[in-house]
């Protein structure tokens, strides 16, 4: 029984563009959550057998801490699952930072629930139970600081993979490709893994806060302190948010930011002996990975792989695609 040939079939390489701590990075996400479920439930049953309504709401605050990290541990699978998905024609790389953008937005949403339950606190204070709060905020602390290290960065960035070249011409023109890994550039980095330690690190800020906070009230009485560092911490977190929503929003239109070097490096490669590019487009595929488009007259102009091989050296660059045409008379 005969199937009709699929439109997406692989191509003569394949397009996995996924970060060299990939596994790393989605087996420490799952751990958070593990280690983030298991102080939620802890806390919310000692919350209701000790009568602990701090215990409860923080065990609660913990629960939605964990569904933040569900988003980065669940693009990592579906990446990692999908990576070979030829309808993905440039593979899955990029999950990871559709996946920071969204909790990019969960970020900022944090951030202005603290300042608004701040601004409420400062208008309307109300008692606060200073020795449980320190002691379910130095709970809280711990559990992200633990979390923070499962979800350090702290790899080298080294990539070897093979180059994979083909092409074809047509007359004067030619067309080829080229995947290879290479070491990650100044904007390789992980923004999945980047937003899931951002999520932690929020909490662990806004426990910090709340332990000085809680310390100044017990000992001086200050109980405004409490809501008025919540504001600061609220503005530090949204910070955070728009950063992330920068990169990671850039990453997912091929922003090419002012301090990115590969397009010069490119043009410094190929643009020699009459060779000049006449249109260049460079994007990111996934963590440490690039993909260009060259277009290049020549007044001699040679096969693609001659090309491929003048950007050998550039090891971040994974896919190449080459288009020479002659110079006109």
């Amino acid at each position: 029984m005969s199937s009709a040939p699929d439109r997406f079939a692989p191509a003569s390489h394949d397009h996995v563009f996924l970060g060299d701590g990939h596994a790393r990075n989605e087996r420490s996400t799952w751990f958070v959550i593990a280690l983030t479920s298991a102080m939620m439930v802890g806390e919310v049953v000692a919350g209701t057998l000790f009568g602990s309504m701090a215990l409860i709401a923080d065990g609660w605050h913990m629960a939605t801490h964990a569904a933040a990290m569900a988003i980065a541990a669940l693009a990592y699978l579906y990446a990692r699952r999908n990576a070979g998905n030829a309808r993905f024609t440039f593979g899955t790389g990029k999950m990871g930072d559709l996946a920071a953008f969204a909790s990019a937005i969960v970020l900022a949403l944090v951030a202005l629930v603290i300042a608004w339950e701040s601004v409420q606190r400062l208008r309307a204070p109300v008692p606060i139970d200073i020795p449980q709060a320190i002691a379910v905020a130095l709970l809280g602390l711990a559990v992200n600081l633990a979390s923070a290290w499962l979800l350090r960065d702290d790899r080298g960035s080294h990539h070897h993979g093979d180059h994979h070249n083909g092409g074809h011409s047509h007359g004067g023109h030619h067309h080829g490709r080229d995947g290879g890994h290479g070491h990650d550039r100044a904007h390789g980095g992980d923004n999945n893994l980047r937003a899931a330690y951002f999520h932690v690190l929020a909490d662990a800020l806004t426990s910090v806060l709340a332990l000085a906070a809680l310390a100044a009230a017990g000992l001086w009485g200050w109980l405004w302190l409490d809501p008025a560092i919540g504001i600061v911490g609220a503005l530090v977190i949204a910070r955070w948010s728009w950063g992330l929503i920068r990169d990671a929003g850039g990453v997912l239109l091929d922003y090419v930011p002012a301090d990115e070097d590969l397009p010069d490096e490119i043009r410094q490669a190929v643009e020699q002996n009459g060779d000049r590019i006449i249109d260049l487009h460079v994007w990111r595929l996934g963590p440490g990975h690039h993909g260009a488009i060259v277009s290049l007259v020549s007044d001699a102009p040679k096969a693609p792989s001659h090309y491929r091989e003048k950007l050998a050296h550039i090891h971040d660059l994974s896919h190449l695609t080459v288009e020479v045409e002659p110079r006109a008379a």
